[in-house]
């Protein structure tokens, strides 16, 4: 898998995933706020699958 993720898009979906998952937790929200672990997890390894699919990545270009 290649990274298709860049550092401030990773950062975002850190912050939403555990913010979410918080808020499951502590039952401001309902269950599905668990799901915030999609984005948690996507973060973490840096590649998005629906990101490869629409062709869409916000990677740095090296040069």
């Amino acid at each position: 898998m290649k990274r298709n993720e860049g550092n401030l898009d990773r950062g975002l979906r850190f912050v939403i995933g555990v913010t979410s998952i918080g808020m499951a937790a502590t039952g401001v929200i309902g269950m599905w706020g668990y799901l915030g672990v999609v984005p948690l997890l996507t973060a973490a390894i840096g590649f998005c699958p629906l990101y490869a699919v629409l062709g869409i990545n916000t990677c740095p270009v090296r040069r």
